[in-house]
């Protein structure tokens, strides 16, 4: 193949990524204001937001073809996808402990034995003395 056909080929390729990548991120603002519970909205707005900017910036590198503007895009892909799912847990996480969680709508909850067994030792700790907490008076 010629160098033009490569060109054209990366061209409609990148297209598909750009238009797939907007899609889901359409899908995931849609999905963040239609769904009803914390839990829900929290994946929408995780799940095909991380993949449909990933497809962006996919599209966007084969567009670009500039070796440091690539290697900028991988890494806000990889910082992407190592900071959204830690974000989304912290959020569940706070959501949960506030509240704003109903129990009813979860299959599994393997959260509350933890934050029970948390506030028994925070509760511990408040009623114990300097000595108890391995403090020194001097």
């Amino acid at each position: 193949m010629d160098p033009h056909t490569w060109t054209t080929v990366a061209d409609v390729v990148a297209g598909a990524c750009l238009l797939g990548g907007s899609f889901l991120a359409l899908a995931a603002g849609v999905g963040v204001l239609r769904f009803p519970d914390l839990l829900a909205r929290m994946h929408a707005a995780t799940k095909p937001q991380t993949l449909g900017l990933v497809l962006v910036l996919a599209g966007l590198a084969l567009r670009i073809r500039s070796a440091p503007a690539v290697w900028a895009l991988v890494l806000v892909a990889i910082l992407q996808m190592v900071t959204a799912p830690v974000a989304a847990h912290l959020v569940g996480r706070a959501g949960y402990r506030t509240g704003k969680v109903p129990s009813e709508t979860l299959v599994v909850d393997e959260l509350t034995a933890d934050v029970q067994r948390a506030e028994e030792e925070r509760r511990g700790r408040a009623g114990a003395g300097p000595d108890d907490l391995g403090v020194s008076g001097s």
